[in-house]
């Protein structure tokens, strides 16, 4: 049985990867809130990622950094503390938890790192200037690190587009927004935390021991097809 660190196992997309990876792993979350669910095989210890110190941990055969934000205006409204906080929560306080459990990770069985980006670090979107731009160097940050690490760990991540959590309510909140984002993508459908988490699993699995260094594109079809 495998050790996962989950950064953000709480809720939406974590919540969804440490309820799939539970049952066959042992689960460490970090996150602000403790989860609204438990299992023998998850230990939760209460951190903001960016503001504390992140707790010392023996042992991980895999890490999963899931922390993320949707924060969009046109160019005219983002502050430059706008773009601050997005790269400190979506690449900042990745590196950090990488290079705190680095160390651990090397020593782990098959080790392999999960971060996460968004459709729109390729596909250029109204309105997503800060977040793409943050996005755009956690997918650096993979290629490079994929290359540095190759002979010790692996390091992917996933590019979802607009899943069905909290982070993505507004963008949901009623039903002709919600007919408008189907219609969008071209398999007319967006995606369910299950679908990412699933991936994830995949990415963390013995399965994809071949694959370092990429980013998928969980996108319904919106970056790949235009039909």
């Amino acid at each position: 049985m495998k050790t996962i660190i989950i950064v953000g196992g709480s809720k939406g997309i974590g919540k969804a990867i440490s309820q799939k990876l539970l049952p066959n792993h042992q689960i460490i979350n970090i996150s602000r809130t403790a989860p609204d669910f438990s299992h023998e095989n998850l230990t939760h210890h209460t951190c903001d990622v960016l503001q504390d110190e992140l707790p010392t941990i023996e042992k991980a055969d895999g890490l999963v950094y899931c922390p993320g934000s949707i924060n969009l205006k046109p160019i005219s409204r983002l502050s430059l503390d706008d773009f601050r906080d997005d790269f400190e929560i979506n690449v900042l306080g990745a590196v950090k938890s990488i290079q705190k459990y680095l160390d651990i990770l090397k020593k782990g069985d098959k080790p392999a790192i999960v971060l996460f980006s968004t459709v729109a670090a390729k596909l250029g979107m109204p309105f997503h200037a800060s977040v793409a731009t943050s996005k755009a160097g956690v997918e650096g940050l993979v290629k490079s690190l994929g290359a540095e690490l190759a002979t010790t760990l692996r390091i992917n991540a996933i590019a979802p587009t607009v899943t069905d959590t909290d982070l993505a309510s507004k963008l949901l909140r009623n039903e002709k927004m919600i007919e408008n984002i189907t219609e969008r993508h071209p398999l007319k459908k967006y995606l369910k935390p299950d679908e990412v988490a699933d991936m994830a699993e995949f990415l963390l699995s013995e399965k994809a021991l071949s694959i370092s260094g990429q980013i998928f594109e969980l996108d319904c079809g919106i970056v790949t097809f235009k039909i």
